[in-house]
């Protein structure tokens, strides 16, 4: 019996724990442990995603909440460690590369338990990003490592990571989509917000570098007021862009755009939903990127580096400088020639969970 405890802190892990927790409970020889660092600790949000994605409730939950990194991965690793001191397990998984990933992969591996780093490999090679750093370190420091694209292979090979510790399994994200993808075509989201299949865009923008400079976060809105002009544009936004957006003094400029619609965050479904009939989808998240690519939804990544090279290999995402002229053009070029949506990235097939189950189950640290 191999006792795993599998840790998710923030919205975009509740998607990659899902199938993980399902595929530990529906195999033998598995006792499965579900901790929530409360990295994101909007309890509506959380509770949501919880109930849509079918994940039990966590057996334990650290309530850490927000804070700057370093008092953020301090506190995780503080409240994470009697959890493992207590339970004495064989495995902690860790998915992604946000805050809880690494405060709890430093605290397994400083007492000797097995580490598995979920979506290992990826790389922007961009150490202005706090999400390479955490992949980077998570890396260096994990036993196991599960690798959702070739590029993974590549970068961890590299960097002098021995073979046998990696493991090409698929992505976790794409289980989770696939399995609740007709689930989401019930959403009523776009009755409700008087949208047509196919007549308007889809936003999302949380990442410093476009959303906490006024010049940058400025150009992107003179962007979308262009694309309005066609399309209806609808923009989830995060807290921290709604408060950057009053904050750098761009709230009134927005507000006065007519065809820009801002939300609150969704769920998994309804947003799902939102995505699957949109036309186009700009946004600066990587989740989104390989979400759009299992869709077939042309994406514009706002960014000047991606980590998923795999879905612009496959022809329905492209990098684009944040800036209006960039993005226009972009949106130009997609629509004269829009991208294939045939090719799909190996082993994208909705039983990345399984792989993973399966080996663990197997493995001794």
């Amino acid at each position: 019996m191999q006792k795993i405890v599998s840790v998710c802190g923030a919205r975009p892990n509740f998607m990659k724990i899902a199938p993980l927790v399902r595929a530990f409970h529906a195999r033998g020889g598995i006792e499965s442990i579900l901790v929530h660092t409360g990295q994101h600790y909007d309890e509506r949000m959380s509770r949501l995603f919880f109930d849509e994605l079918d994940i039990p409730k966590p057996d334990l939950n650290l309530e850490v909440g927000s804070g700057s990194h370093a008092q953020q991965t301090a506190e995780i690793m503080k409240r994470f460690e009697p959890v493992l001191v207590e339970h004495q397990p064989d495995w902690v998984v860790v998915v992604g590369d946000v805050n809880s990933t690494i405060a709890c992969g430093l605290v397994a591996s400083k007492l000797g338990i097995g580490l598995a780093h979920v979506e290992a490999g990826l790389r922007s090679f961009d150490r202005s990003m706090p999400e390479e750093i955490n992949r980077v370190l998570t890396d260096t420091i994990s036993d196991l490592l599960f690798v959702t694209e070739s590029s993974g292979m590549t970068n961890l090979l590299a960097e002098g990571v021995a073979r046998e510790k990696i493991h090409f399994v698929g992505n976790v994200m794409i289980d989770t989509l696939l399995t609740h993808r007709e689930r989401a075509e019930d959403s009523t989201i776009l009755d409700e917000h008087n949208l047509t299949p196919g007549g308007y865009a889809v936003v999302t923008l949380h990442r410093p570098s476009n959303v906490d400079d006024a010049a940058v976060f400025g150009s992107i809105l003179d962007a979308l007021e262009e694309l309005g002009r066609e399309l209806d544009i609808v923009f989830p936004m995060h807290p921290r862009t709604r408060n950057n957006l009053a904050t750098l003094g761009l709230e009134t400029r927005a507000r006065g755009m007519s065809n820009l619609r801002i939300l609150d965050p969704l769920g998994y479904l309804d947003f799902l939903q939102l995505m699957s009939q949109s036309s186009l989808v700009l946004t600066d998240s990587g989740g989104m990127q390989e979400e759009t690519t299992i869709l077939g939804v042309p994406c514009l990544t706002l960014r000047h580096n991606t980590e998923r090279p795999v879905t612009i290999e496959c022809g329905t995402n492209r990098l684009v400088e944040p800036r209006k002229e960039a993005i226009l053009e972009a949106y130009a070029e997609v629509k004269a020639h829009p991208p294939d949506t045939t090719r799909k990235p190996e082993l994208w097939d909705g039983r990345a969970g399984e792989r993973i189950a399966a080996i663990l189950a197997s493995s001794r640290h």
